[in-house]
């Protein structure tokens, strides 16, 4: 086993052995041994503790109103979206996914291939990216039943009910959309794997908070985004449209959750370590985003892995995807004060403390992220 086998290895430094002891084994499960593809289920043991309330205080006025917008914004999949619409993947009047969106645009194969197959490897691309949106959506459904079961405040529970729904909604429309408009599906990408073992494993209900509704919701805000605009295919800009809705409700979740506890009442080592685990989870989550399964399936046999991280990492596609996946997540990462001195740094290595002043969330709105 190598550093670099592990989230901590390479451009990453461990801070706290804590966080190192809470990620060793799923990075093994999910680096190594590559647990989320060796068949078509994986068992991870859930260790947290349900909480039961029996006051049934409402005292968390912002949580109950978010709790009243969810119960307003819920829509039907078989109602709102028109799944009648056929899509053709060698369309060029409804391009899927525009190849600036990609890494190949800079990767000169591609470019030698002819027009079809290069659009063939687009649809694959997005199929790709849309299975690990079905896979990463699976674990926020497993989320938000532990955070249901586990938190103490009444108010968040009514509202962890509501996104229940919301996620497996989410489950339901990626899943649909894969397998009957692009007829295919991608294993789960290694990297998400290790986050979602973490985040299943570990028994902290802040940690589940921090973990999807901040960086993992938060990150996937801005790549629903990023391919909203850069399809032209009417079913998936609406369904991503219908998912952001929800989505930022979701961030705001856990930012109202997560600002006071952070500031007021963690001890300042336990923030400390949130604050070393965020930053590996940042790590995880740009790396999830290199494409290694697309790359397996087409490449592998004419360009090494390692050059492939190379082009990906310094392609446009990459600049764009910091620019606006990580647009939102480092200024909520601000707000619940976890974007300290002693972290900054470490951001700035990885070219993503130039958004730190943008808006966070819960001020920013699931109409801003659409107009962005």
């Amino acid at each position: 086993m190598t550093a670099r086998s592990l989230p901590f290895g390479g451009d990453s430094h461990i801070l706290d052995l804590r966080v190192a002891r809470h990620l060793v084994l799923p990075a093994v499960n999910g680096l190594l041994l590559r647990r989320g593809k060796a068949g078509p289920t994986s068992t991870v043991p859930a260790h947290h503790s349900t909480c039961y309330t029996w006051t049934y205080e409402r005292d968390q006025p912002r949580l109950a109103k978010l709790t009243r917008q969810a119960r307003a914004g819920q829509w039907d999949p078989d109602v709102h979206l028109d799944w009648n619409i056929q899509v053709d993947v060698q369309d060029p009047a409804v391009d899927l996914f525009d190849e600036a969106s990609s890494p190949l645009a800079e990767f000169q194969a591609y470019r030698n291939l002819p027009v079809t197959a290069q659009r063939d490897h687009r649809a694959a691309m997005l199929a790709w990216m849309m299975s690990q949106f079905l896979h990463g959506e699976q674990g926020a459904l497993f989320a938000a039943c532990q955070i249901t079961e586990s938190i103490s405040w009444y108010d968040a529970k009514l509202y962890g009910a509501t996104q229940v729904a919301d996620e497996g909604r989410h489950v339901e429309v990626f899943q649909r959309y894969l397998d009957d408009k692009l007829q295919r599906r991608y294993k789960i990408n290694d990297n998400l794997y290790v986050i979602l073992e973490s985040l299943s494993r570990d028994p902290r209900w802040d940690l589940k908070f921090l973990g999807m509704q901040i960086l993992v919701e938060g990150l996937a805000l801005g790549a629903f985004g990023t391919l909203r605009l850069s399809t032209k295919e009417p079913l998936l800009r609406e369904l991503l449209r219908l998912v952001i809705s929800d989505e930022a409700r979701h961030v705001h979740f856990g930012v109202v959750a997560l600002e006071r506890f952070y500031s007021e009442e963690l001890p300042e080592p336990e923030r400390r370590e949130r604050e070393d685990w965020a930053y590996e989870m940042c790590v995880l989550m740009r790396n999830r985003f290199l494409a290694h399964e697309y790359y397996e399936e087409y490449w592998a046999h004419a360009v090494s892995r390692r050059e492939w991280d190379r082009i990906s990492l310094e392609s446009n596609y990459m600049r764009r995807f910091r620019h606006t996946m990580f647009r939102r997540l480092i200024p909520n990462l601000r707000r619940i004060g976890l974007m300290t001195d002693r972290v900054r740094s470490y951001y700035e290595k990885l070219g993503l403390l130039e958004w730190e002043k943008e808006k966070a969330a819960p001020d920013l709105t699931a109409d801003d992220l659409l107009a962005a």
